[in-house]
């Protein structure tokens, strides 16, 4: 309870605007060799959504400082995987990198325009939850939340730059959206899995943290690296730290669900690879139990 109330604390000071009282510094203790990485994701999130925002990346990365279990390469690796997940790819953000690109480059002719291919509740998900529910509600019924919908963003006139400005607007509501909320239970969920892995099954701990690498993107890519991530997630790791099933390597069990991960929305090789896994887990204990 106290981690969530600390989390809600950060969101809010950046929703009001309270930057004073919480701009992120690079906390004492980081490892050898990843302060660069630490440093560059602030500057990153305080771009993408506030300071608040960027000290939320702090508070989840200091349970980690400091812990014997967690090594160098291991920390570097939880602090980049964790800032590029925290600043996904919403049309929020797409348009704030469209923008810099002027801003960063003044007098230059603007890039080709950029053209996205979004799902249609991927494109409602960014409004705040009491907005966006009920338009998810009638396009659950309608059938049409896979619908999808091509975006563009443009730096090539005016009327461009201006739809870019009002869509980065929307960053000031991006906590209180249902994209986020979704986002942020993610995240607790892999840190969590982390942390079980250091106590439950040390070995394991690395390739859990890189199944970050799964979760990326927008669109149906996105949809399907996150539904790919939980079927693994509930079906071998969290499995294993509970103590229903006996695998004593997940590291290699996770590796072979992941190269079984096909760009299949009914995930049937993930599925059976799943299944076979458990089968042989389960197996090896009933041989134990009979021998």
């Amino acid at each position: 309870m106290a981690g969530v109330l600390s989390s809600l604390r950060y969101l809010l000071a950046d929703f009001i605007g309270d930057d004073e009282e919480t701009q992120p510094f690079l906390p004492e203790g980081l490892p050898e060799g990843t302060a660069s990485i630490v440093s560059e994701a602030i500057h990153r999130l305080v771009d993408y959504q506030g300071a608040g925002y960027a000290n939320l990346y702090l508070h989840r990365l200091r349970r980690f400082i400091g812990r014997r279990d967690v090594d160098d390469a291991m920390f570097a690796e939880i602090a980049r995987l964790m800032v590029m997940r925290m600043s996904y790819e919403d049309p929020i953000r797409i348009a704030q990198l469209k923008l810099a690109e002027i801003e960063n480059n003044p007098g230059h002719p603007p890039s080709a325009d950029a053209v996205r291919k979004f799902r249609l509740d991927e494109l409602i998900s960014v409004l705040p939850a009491m907005v966006a529910e009920p338009i998810l509600d009638v396009l659950e019924r309608l059938g049409w939340v896979h619908k999808p919908v091509s975006m563009k963003f443009s730096t090539a006139t005016r009327w461009g730059i201006r739809r870019l400005r009002i869509e980065a607007a929307l960053r000031r509501w991006r906590l209180f959206s249902v994209r986020y909320a979704g986002e942020r239970v993610w995240v607790e969920r892999w840190l969590h899995m982390i942390d079980r892995s250091l106590t439950k099954q040390p070995e394991a701990a690395s390739a859990i943290v890189q199944t970050a690498t799964m979760v990326q993107g927008y669109g149906d890519a996105y949809r399907q690296g996150l539904a790919d991530w939980h079927a693994i997630i509930d079906g071998l790791v969290k499995p294993t730290f509970d103590g229903v099933l006996p695998r004593a390597d997940l590291a290699g069990a996770v590796a072979e669900a992941r190269a079984a991960a096909l760009p299949d929305p009914r995930q049937a090789a993930l599925k059976r690879t799943i299944a076979e896994i458990r089968a042989r887990a389960l197996s090896s204990r009933t041989s134990a139990a009979a021998g």
